[in-house]
């Protein structure tokens, strides 16, 4: 049922609309105004109500304003008497335009309404009215969301301070509890533990608090259920009546239809075991070396599963003997101590019904009568064929199996997760029993198992964005305070999707409440040891302070970190200070750099076409002889990226001191970055490092755009495992993507979110690595199609590896990670320490060309087995010699000694110094 509200006169649903006494010349008037006109005129979301005083409006000639309720956009009245209160302009205050920086070159106009009807008029369709002889001329929205934080947040024992929102099971029966401070009724509909409706009830709304509340002494464990919520919604302008589920969701039923009263401390919803579980300890944060594994991709192409149903699924990180669970326990043993899990709360584009996403093991039968408009139904295929078998009979240098993955990628059971749906339920698709409960049990269960191997656990969280708004199926908050929780653009009220999606407002009260709660709630009731964020610069930097402090109230070595980027409409601190790289240095929370990766990878992540081949890094080629793109207009400056190597290396510590090639000494933040300072860091823990994760080509992929024809097989693969020794082997914390020790392919796939099994496979039985399976599809990469099929005829199979290739690879990375874990100088814990321990040698003017020395000494308070240590990284295309007068007593590491590598066990001392050969990275230890 809809409800018409036509004016703020009629108080068809307003709580009060007497005229109330005013101490300023603001009084309420009429205005008598046909729908057509108002149906006509220029509109936007440009007013913004600040406090319930102050209402900021553009700069504008218009002299003056009024605020209205105005009708709604199916009112039938052809005129309306519009009651309006005047605004006075007034001095913009100087807090506010602080708080407020992307609204400073506003105008500030003072408004006389109490609060009762300040409340009440927020529940309606409201605007500030621009007059021309009391005549309105435009329509300025209001954007409210400000106001709700300080009428339900401001003070004590407000909507911010409780601390049980959803479903929960008291002592006393069960009570359910919702923050929807704009509706104008809620129920909560019931459902048994079949899903069969039960009852209706209505809610009662808190009037201070804005929380609408049901209590029953019945307990309900088990059942299911959903809000009916009537509210005025911005996007039609309409009083709208939704159903939807619980952003407090604790369980979900299959597809998230339905949220489920649970009880997370029962055992009905825990794996045996699940409360005596060992976490494992880790001493200092920079001991962390962090593994990025996607639930499905570590599973799918596994070949000893055994039990066929845990393909994909949690349960996979059960099996005993798979060779993916066999990989791990090595790189365990070797010292990998954690597994960063890519986002596995509820998303909103998988089907969670067993059967119905479309997997690669399907048959054209199967596929054709549900999706008979794809093209593989149009070929003469045998309807027993599998899409597998389609896929693999096609030319790798034709674009045909992107076409068919691409056709049915919307429909299929992959996707990376970053569509949030519910931000504290598990994800049903990666459970073989997504249906209420099973899949917490089934989501602690893989938990436990990670912890039983050792790792910690880390997960990827996305509090920027939601997969959907406003209407969409997928919308939950934008149905429950509609156009509060998601960011707006200043001026035309869009949700802003920089972000990819519908970025969400963490400066909000609310938000940010909700995302701390969700936070707790992962790490003291799922045992999660850290959290990455997803662009974690669209947040403030005080709302992920306070989210640290209040998950390490139940976890007190948690350890946050994420994508500190700076961009968008945030972008410079516009609206708030960011959770950026530069804001975080000293905080330890970490963020990716983007310095190291560049310098390694080789710079421009996004560039396409021939500016892939001359944007070279260290890793790949420039720098070294004979390389035909090295001197090309546009490539980068080697220098600065030895710069931006060392600084990396360095933990890319602001307050670094390094000598240029000039010979002077600079700070790392004097170093430029483009606009940016290289070095921003002031803790090693700050630092987060790679050169490969799910985001952009794998390593691989990656050198095989830019590597010079003329290298070798032998010398691409040592230039791979050389950019994962930069990582390794620096100051700060290690990222790993899943594969990369396996020389992980995508067949050059940019972005493969959403591109299945086919183009994100992996095989840790270690037989290929998923090379030229195809062009990679259309919508991110058609326009480097050329480019690729002219590197991959060049290279004359140089860039295809085998199983023997593979397994050396692998067997190098466990090396890496041995040698981190054998001395603590590789991972120092202070500025201070760093900048006292670590020094480069091979500087200045006379530095030989394509050789990074770093040097790290011990001090008494080191536990290292080691007084010095050299790392020599050579990644000239032939042996060079570093003279080093003091090199006498140093030796290769053990590790190296015994490596399967037999090159690397060329590195010698001599009486000069050191000798390291082609493409090799050597570890000199005293």
């Amino acid at each position: 049922m809809r409800v018409l509200l036509t004016s703020l006169l009629s108080c068809a649903v307003l709580i009060a609309c007497q005229d109330q006494p005013t101490k300023l010349s603001n009084t309420s008037s009429s205005i008598e105004v046909s729908q057509q006109k108002l149906s006509n005129l220029p509109t936007d979301f440009a007013g913004h109500w600040l406090t319930k005083e102050l209402i900021a409006l553009p700069k504008s000639a218009t002299e003056e304003y009024a605020l209205s309720a105005l009708p709604l956009a199916n009112a039938t009245k052809e005129t309306s008497s519009l009651k309006t209160f005047g605004l006075i302009k007034t001095q913009f205050p100087t807090h506010l335009k602080s708080q407020y920086p992307h609204l400073a070159d506003f105008e500030a106009y003072q408004i006389n309404i109490d609060e009762k009807n300040t409340r009440a008029l927020i529940k309606s369709r409201v605007g500030v009215l621009a007059l021309d002889q009391q005549q309105p001329t435009a329509i300025h929205h209001l954007q409210t969301s400000y106001l709700l934080d300080e009428l339900y947040t401001k003070n004590d024992n407000d909507a911010d301070d409780v601390a049980d929102y959803g479903a929960v099971l008291t002592t006393n029966g069960t009570q359910v509890k919702l923050w929807s401070p704009t509706a104008l009724s809620v129920e909560v509909k019931l459902f048994d533990q079949a899903k069969n409706f039960v009852a209706n009830h209505a809610m009662t709304l808190d009037n201070n608090t804005g929380i609408w509340l049901f209590k029953t002494p019945k307990n309900l464990d088990g059942y299911f259920y959903q809000y009916d919520i009537k509210n005025y919604h911005p996007l039609t302008q309409n009083i709208e009546t939704f159903t939807t589920t619980d952003p407090y969701s604790l369980s979900l039923s299959t597809n998230s239809e339905h949220s489920q009263i649970v009880d997370l401390d029962a055992p009905s919803t825990q794996p045996n075991g699940w409360s005596t579980q060992q976490d494992p300890q880790i001493t200092h944060k920079e001991d962390a070396i962090f593994y990025e594994v996607h639930v499905r991709d570590f599973s799918a192409g596994e070949r000893a599963l055994s039990d066929e149903s845990n393909r994909g699924k949690y349960a996979a990180f059960g099996e005993q003997q798979s060779y993916g669970i066999k990989h791990l326990q090595r790189l365990k043993n070797a010292g990998l101590t954690h597994i960063h899990l890519l986002p596995v709360f509820d998303i909103g584009t998988v089907n969670e019904e067993a059967g119905v996403a479309f997997a690669l093991s399907d048959t054209v039968e199967k596929v054709c009568q549900t999706r008979p408009e794809v093209s593989v139904c149009s070929k003469e295929y045998a309807p027993d064929l599998s899409l597998q078998e389609i896929l693999t009979g096609f030319d790798p240098l034709s674009n045909d199996a992107q076409h068919v993955i691409s056709e049915l990628r919307e429909f299929d059971n992959y996707n990376w997760g970053y569509d949030p749906f519910h931000y504290t339920v598990p994800e049903g698709s990666y459970a073989k029993q997504p249906e209420g409960k099973a899949r917490l049990i089934e989501f602690r269960q893989m938990v436990q198992d990670i912890h039983n191997m050792g790792f910690r656990v880390i997960m990827d969280v996305v509090y920027n964005h939601t997969h959907k708004a406003g209407l969409e199926p997928t919308a939950v908050l934008d149905k429950i305070v509609p156009n509060y929780y998601h960011r707006l653009n200043p001026i035309s009220g869009a949700i802003e999707q920089s972000t990819c999606c519908d970025n969400t407002a963490t400066e909000r009260v609310m938000m940010e409440k909700l995302m701390i709660d969700s936070l707790v709630v992962w790490a003291k009731d799922y045992k999660i040891d850290g959290f990455r964020f997803d662009l974690m610069g669209h947040q403030p930097k005080d709302a992920m302070l306070r989210a640290r402090e209040a998950v390490h109230a139940v976890d007190s070595d948690n350890y946050f970190y994420g994508e500190g980027w700076n961009f968008g409409e945030v972008a410079n601190n516009q609206q708030f200070i960011q959770a950026s790289q530069l804001e975080l240095a000293g905080s330890e929370i970490g963020t990716f750099s983007d310095r190291l990766r560049d310098a390694v990878r080789g710079p421009g992540i996004s560039v396409s076409g021939n500016d892939i081949r001359r944007n070279q890094g260290i890793g790949n080629g420039l720098g070294t002889i004979n390389n035909e793109l090295q001197n090309e207009a546009g490539a980068p400056d080697y220098q600065l990226l030895l710069d931006h190597t060392r600084i990396g290396l360095a933990g890319n510590l602001a307050n670094y001191p390094l000598t240029l090639q000039s010979g002077e000494v600079a700070l790392a933040k004097e170093v430029p970055y483009g606009n940016q300072p290289t070095g921003y860091a002031l803790d090693p823990a700050d630092t987060v490092n790679y050169v490969s994760k799910h985001d952009n080509q794998t390593l691989w992929d990656n050198n095989q755009y830019r590597t010079d024809f003329s290298v070798t097989k032998a010398e691409r693969i040592r230039m791979h495992i050389q950019s994962l020794s930069y990582v390794m082997l620096g100051q700060g914390i290690p990222f790993l993507h899943m594969g990369s020790e396996l020389m992980r392919s995508k067949s050059y796939l940019r972005d493969s979110y959403d591109y299945t099994d086919w183009f994100n496979y992996v095989d840790f039985s270690k037989q290929n690595n998923n090379y030229h399976v195809g062009l990679p599809p259309a919508e991110k990469d058609q326009e480097n199609w050329p480019l690729i099929s002219q590197i991959i005829r060049r290279n004359n199979g140089k860039d295809r590896v085998n199983a023997n290739d593979i397994a050396f690879s692998s067997a190098l990375f466990e090396e890496l990670l041995k040698v981190r874990t054998s001395s603590d100088l590789f991972r120092l814990t202070t500025e201070q320490a760093i900048v006292n321990q670590l020094s480069f040698l091979n500087t200045g003017p006379n530095q030989q060309i394509g050789l990074i020395a770093m040097h790290l000494t011990k001090t008494t308070s080191d536990s290292s087995p080691y007084t010095d240590i050299i790392v020599l990284f050579n990644a000239n295309r032939q042996a060079v010699n570093f003279n080093y007068a003091d090199a006498a007593g140093f030796t290769l590491h053990p590790v190296q000694t015994q490596s399967a590598d037999s090159i690397v066990k060329q590195s010698k001392t001599t009486a000069n110094g050191f000798t390291v050969p082609a493409i090799t990275t050597a570890i000199f230890v005293k």
